[in-house]
């Protein structure tokens, strides 16, 4: 099965994003160049605004119950992107493919391709793979980017300390019988 590699840095930077909200237009610029997407304006408040409000709908996909939910609400994010897939030779790297027209707002980017890289992700690796973490303290999001699609936690720390109190929950109940 061939993954497209657009949709996993996509829907990760959404996860990011969700995650840790920037604090700034300039963290905002910053992180989504960090994550390989180019930056080709000036973030703006609005920017920031339009992410953020963007992020707050996105989230009810990570939240869906079903998949018909989830497809539901991701179609009407696509329907709202700003643009359209087209080709492109930026930097005269060669054509790929872009999801935004040229100099168009940073908030605007984030809206077409997080929404474009997350029904990626969801079409080429299953519409289950992505979710809140399952430990009790943790509320995060993650993108299941694994081998076997079971990921339960946003990562190893939320892992290992949920394992953790599994193991010593039994143990007492061991000690106190």
């Amino acid at each position: 099965m061939h993954i497209n590699p657009y949709g996993e840095y996509a829907v990760q930077l959404g996860v990011e994003l969700c995650n840790v909200p920037p604090a700034s237009p300039e963290e905002l610029g910053s992180r989504c160049s960090a994550a390989g997407l180019v930056v080709d304006t000036v973030p703006t408040e609005e920017d920031l605004r339009d992410t953020t409000a963007f992020l707050d709908e996105w989230v009810g996909v990570v939240d869906a119950r079903t998949d018909v939910e989830r497809a539901d609400i991701l179609n009407d994010l696509l329907a709202r992107a700003s643009t359209y897939p087209r080709l492109t030779d930026h930097a005269g790297d060669g054509w790929y493919k872009h999801y935004r027209d040229p100099k168009i707002a940073l908030g605007s980017v984030v809206r077409a391709l997080v929404s474009v890289g997350t029904a990626l992700h969801l079409t080429g690796r299953g519409m289950d793979r992505l979710g809140r973490c399952a430990a009790a303290d943790c509320d995060a999001v993650f993108a299941d980017v694994s081998r076997t699609g079971r990921q339960r936690y946003c990562g190893t720390v939320c892992s290992n300390r949920d394992a953790v109190r599994r193991h010593r929950a039994r143990a007492a109940v061991g000690r106190s019988r």
